[in-house]
């Protein structure tokens, strides 16, 4: 993406331009549609109007004829891209100009996986009231942890809550329903017993579940029950040949007779156990493995755990990002960068070379992907990031469509939006993404935007046809 286009798309969502919708819509000419329901189609007209697409056709002869009308010709039309990992207010340096950056970077709907409701309300009500410029956004409330939390506010920002017994769990799940959240999180220190009573109180009130994979259970065990499972977390123990023994230390551990931190218990167990046991993998108990998960998407969040691999400071673009990272965190992010790129050590990439391959093989036997970054933890720049994982997603084994659909059609599928959202097709919601150039020749020309369409609104820097 060209600087000036960034900054001058941001600038417009900045501005919270008011301008009134045109009242015959607006149309797209001679552009090539890519979506990952319908694949390519050459030539075409799109026209929305509102919050709909009402035509898309290979004809630009539209009776009323539309009010504005954009030349597409030489450009690519893809479905607005989703991030379905992003916490809004981990970071209150990063929580106001996050809407911006999203949609400056084609990211037109998220999926927030943590935040305390009373912090987020306001975020989000914000971002969904009349007029506004901004994503779509579905949220799940706090991470829902066991006895021991990890995100308590001390170790870590806190984001998590306690469910310490069955009875507290549905409690929780009915108060975050009342409240309005779209779904929830089960995050990794719940117990069997109240990660089953979170499932049960989710699925009852029509919530679909998003989870880590608890460390007191299996990942065959607990992803079969719920709709996604974020970061690869805890599959390792699943496919290695010394699961059992593993697991029963894991157990022992969980007892936590030292009584530390839920952060540093958990943190204890992935630095004593990950690395082993990706050194024990079995390939047939980890396919034994893969098979239960087919129909839970995984959101494996690659640009986070490959980065030693392929960190986000070695991309081209990456100067040019760090100019829209908030004041507060600029000297944090340039020191970060230049620490990276002025060091040989890149740490054990063990993890991160067994999770593209995990994804790889995920991915060749049928198992859903989703793209999520975990913005903005571990400095991924809101929107930017997306594109980076898209990137990854295609290195572990997808091909460019397929990435696109693991940002538009497996998070509708989340939802059960699919009628609605995920395709460019007439009646669904207009979300769109124009690009300079084919993303099916590149991935990673989803970041050379155009223009954005956000809930039927057009932004686009002036004088850039």
């Amino acid at each position: 993406m060209k600087t000036v286009v960034l900054v001058a798309i941001a600038a417009l969502l900045l501005a919270a331009c008011s301008r009134e919708e045109p009242s015959r819509g607006t149309a797209i000419t001679n552009v090539t549609v890519i979506d990952a329901v319908n694949g390519v189609r050459q030539n075409q007209t799109v026209l929305f109007y509102g919050d709909k697409i009402l035509a898309v056709t290979s004809s630009d002869s539209l009776f009323p004829p539309p009010e504005k009308i954009i030349d597409g010709s030489g450009k690519f039309l893809i479905p607005g891209l989703w991030d379905m990992h992003v916490h809004l207010t981990y970071d209150d340096a990063f929580t106001e100009s996050m809407p911006a950056l999203f949609l400056a970077y084609g990211i037109t709907s998220v999926r927030d996986t943590g935040g305390l409701i009373d912090k987020l309300r306001p975020v989000v009500e914000k971002m969904r009231a009349p007029g506004a410029i901004a994503p779509r956004v579905f949220y799940s409330g706090p991470l829902l942890d066991g006895k021991y939390v990890v995100y308590d506010g001390k170790s870590r920002p806190e984001i998590g809550t306690q469910n310490a017994s069955e009875e507290m769990a549905e409690q929780q799940v009915a108060a975050l329903q009342e409240a309005g959240v779209d779904f929830i999180k089960i995050y990794e220190m719940v117990s069997p017993d109240v990660f089953a009573a979170l499932v049960s109180a989710g699925q009852s009130r029509g919530l679909p579940i998003a989870a880590h994979v608890p460390l007191s259970m299996l990942a065959s065990q607990a992803g079969p029950a719920v709709d996604s499972m974020e970061h690869l977390r805890n599959v390792e123990l699943d496919c290695a040949s010394n699961a059992a023994e593993l697991y029963e230390e894991r157990l022992s551990r969980l007892n936590n007779e030292d009584g530390v931190s839920g952060y540093e218990l958990r943190s204890g167990m992935h630095s004593a156990q990950r690395v082993p046991a990706i050194r024990n993998y079995d390939e047939e108990r980890c396919d034994r493995t893969i098979a239960s998960l087919r129909s839970t998407i995984q959101v494996p969040t690659l640009r986070l755990v490959a980065y030693p691999l392929r960190s986000s400071y070695d991309h081209p673009d990456w100067d040019e990002a760090l100019t829209q990272v908030p004041e507060a965190r600029q000297e944090d992010w340039r020191t970060a960068t230049n620490e990276w790129l002025e060091s040989t050590d890149r740490g054990d990439t063990t993890f991160a070379r067994w999770s593209l391959s995990l994804v790889g093989r995920m991915h060749a036997q049928g198992v859903p992907i989703g793209a999520g970054t975990d913005t903005p933890i571990a400095r991924a720049l809101p929107g930017f990031s997306l594109h980076t994982e898209l990137e990854r997603l295609v290195e572990a084994g997808l091909t460019p469509l397929e990435a696109l659909e693991s940002a538009t059609v497996r998070p509708a599928e989340f939802f059960s939006l699919q009628q609605e959202m995920g395709a460019i097709e007439v009646g669904m919601r207009a979300d769109l993404v124009l690009l300079n150039a084919n993303p099916l020749d590149n991935i990673s020309n989803t970041r050379e935007i155009a223009a954005v369409v956000t809930k039927g609104r057009l932004l686009m820097p002036e004088n850039s046809y």
